[in-house]
């Protein structure tokens, strides 16, 4: 990455972002312009602490395609604003800009249309993409009817409600597009695309691993669909693979750019040829145990290859180890084989926690799952908080409380069914959320993403002072599905043992004695005088902080809104905040 400065406020911001960002320099010449030049050059990303005006004038002899051109991110001299100027998306300088803006405190500005109205751009899903990006986008964001034709349910993120979605699978064991109607009449993707059957020639999407006619109306996203397993001699030279699979995939009128991996019998994880061939296609190389790869049943196993290896297939058993189907069977040089199997997309389920309420507490990276996902499932609370971030066709389902069950698996239901769904609740998800009771049903047809979230204890803990310096320990009092014994055990556990606890559902208008019960249980074992902080709505509208000691708190003070924090034998009251040593040996 390129920094360019012309002023001394300018050069001073640059050293900030250069401290925090290794690949980042500031780029020395003779004068301003001949350092933006340079850095064009030389460099993947540009930041220019100049005038806009200014880089226009400069760059705009130097541009060429969107797709090499550097990404060009201009801050002013006060460093308010950081302006995605050129490549924002292809080059990524949309995101550029929103981290150079937290870096320096600056207003990011991003305005490509797609972002400016909550839509996600063709070009920036993580898929390969070909064909008409700028005109179909153009379609969506006029609300002209756009076709998207899958050949299954992807887990792409929502689209607005005129973009009519078609799933029609391809004809089965074949790559090639066929102009075949399948039983309803709708063509297939190999139909659509080649302008035959019902195809009317509007704007359209496709979602296809086959090689299609393009048009100035199409666009053609490339799914991670094919697995391509690779076997070979020992010594194999990488040009013989790339070429044996290249001939494959083309024979079969598969596209390079839907590969998601070569595979192969761990015995070649160190075959110099096939990694560089999979460096070639840019996927990874999986590798299998020959006991794992022979549990594959394959079309055509061989005693030879099981004689040498301990498997009787390689190619197109490490093809479609996992299921799939087999699209190209093995297939041979002098010294590799390969064979290519289609296999069906996996659902995503993203566990969203929000945090503990206040927006700033969320999470960037759970504002994107958010933003990421075609359906969020939720408390109806939970999702209105963040409806103002879903993009437009997003899908909701929304249910109150003590649905969780159905919650969960209406989440995984729909995860299982290809789409890529976002489980939101409070705090982290997994700290008495939704994370565990969806993951319960989850099997390995989905992919799980977990993003961690600021809990209420968290939240608590921060505005009583430092309570949970020292070990500490979670309870839960509801006994509406634990029985009661369990939960005063371990109270009693945790009281013995001189733990910090965090008391989750302490107290409802139904449950009003237990909290009560529980601090008796620390009495027992604490002194009077033991710190404890109430904290109510931490976060949120109505937030109140009340400290207290073991001798003193009123339960009547509590609620299900509250988090109740009492401290070990060690913690204090220091300037009204609560604290509980570490015990660094240097403080004595």
């Amino acid at each position: 990455m390129g920094l360019v400065a012309a002023t001394a406020a300018g050069r001073r911001h640059a050293r900030v972002v250069a401290a925090a960002w290794p690949h980042a320099r500031l780029v020395a010449a003779a004068s301003a312009a001949d350092a933006l030049r340079a850095a064009w050059r030389e460099c993947d990303a540009v930041v220019a602490f100049l005038a806009t005006g200014a880089v226009v004038r400069i760059l705009a002899p130097l541009l060429g395609d969107k797709h090499t051109d550097p990404a060009v991110v201009v801050v002013d001299e006060a460093a308010r604003h950081a302006v995605a100027l050129l490549g924002g998306h292809a080059g990524g300088a949309n995101a550029l800009a929103a981290e150079v803006g937290a870096l320096l405190d600056a207003r990011p500005v991003v305005t490509t249309a797609t972002d400016a109205v909550g839509l996600p751009g063709l070009d920036t899903l993580g898929w390969p993409v070909e064909g008409a990006v700028a005109a179909v986008s153009r379609a969506i964001l006029d609300g002209e009817p756009v076709r998207l034709v899958a050949d299954a349910t992807w887990p792409l993120p929502a689209l607005p409600e005129h973009v009519h979605i078609e799933v029609t699978p391809p004809p089965a064991g074949s790559g090639t597009p066929a102009a075949t109607p399948d039983t309803t009449g709708t063509p297939t993707v190999g139909a659509a695309a080649a302008g035959t059957g019902a195809s009317t020639g509007g704007w359209r999407i496709l979602v296809t691993d086959r090689v299609v006619p393009l048009d100035g109306r199409t666009v053609v996203l490339r799914p991670p669909s094919l697995v391509a397993g690779v076997g070979s001699s020992r010594g194999v030279p990488a040009a013989e693979v790339t070429g044996l699979l290249r001939r494959a995939l083309a024979d079969a009128g598969l596209s390079p750019a839907s590969l998601r991996c070569l595979a192969s019998v761990d015995l070649k994880a160190d075959e110099a040829g096939i990694r560089a061939a999979a460096d070639a296609y840019g996927v990874p190389l999986e590798t299998r145990s020959a006991a794992e790869l022979a549990a594959v049943e394959v079309p055509h196993p061989s005693e030879v290859v099981r004689a040498a290896v301990g498997t009787p297939s390689v190619a197109e058993a490490a093809a479609l180890r996992g299921g799939g189907t087999l699209l190209v069977p093995k297939t041979a040089s002098a010294m590799a084989t390969v064979a290519v199997a289609r296999h069906a997309p996996r659902g995503r389920l993203a566990l969203v926690g929000l945090g503990p309420g206040a927006a700033d507490l969320r999470t960037p990276r759970a504002v994107a799952e958010l933003r990421r996902a075609a359906v969020v499932v939720g408390l109806d609370q939970y999702v209105d908080q963040v409806r103002d971030l879903l993009r437009p066709g997003t899908r909701v389902l929304a249910s109150g409380l003590g649905a969780e069950e159905e919650r969960a698996r209406a989440a995984v239901a729909e995860a299982t069914a290809g789409h890529a769904v976002a489980l939101v609740g409070s705090g982290d998800a997994g700290v008495y959320a939704m994370a565990s009771p969806a993951l319960e049903y989850a099997d390995d047809r989905i992919d799980v993403v977990g993003v961690p979230g600021v809990t209420a204890g968290l939240a608590a803990s921060a505005l009583l002072g430092a309570p949970l310096g020292h070990d500490h320990v979670y309870l839960s009092l509801s006994d509406l599905h634990t029985p009661w014994e369990v939960i005063a055990g371990r109270v009693a556990a945790a009281a013995e043992g001189d733990l910090v606890a965090l008391l989750y559902n302490p107290r409802s208008r139904t449950r009003d004695w237990q909290l009560g019960a529980a601090l008796d249980t620390f009495a027992a074992h604490r002194p009077p005088d033991t710190p404890v902080g109430v904290v109510r709505n931490a976060s949120r509208p109505g937030e109140r902080v009340h400290l207290a000691t073991l001798g003193t708190l009123d339960p009547a003070l509590v609620d299900m809104y509250s988090v109740v924090v009492v401290g070990s034998s060690q913690t204090r009251v220091v300037a009204g905040r609560m604290v509980t040593p570490r015990g660094y040996r240097w403080r004595s």
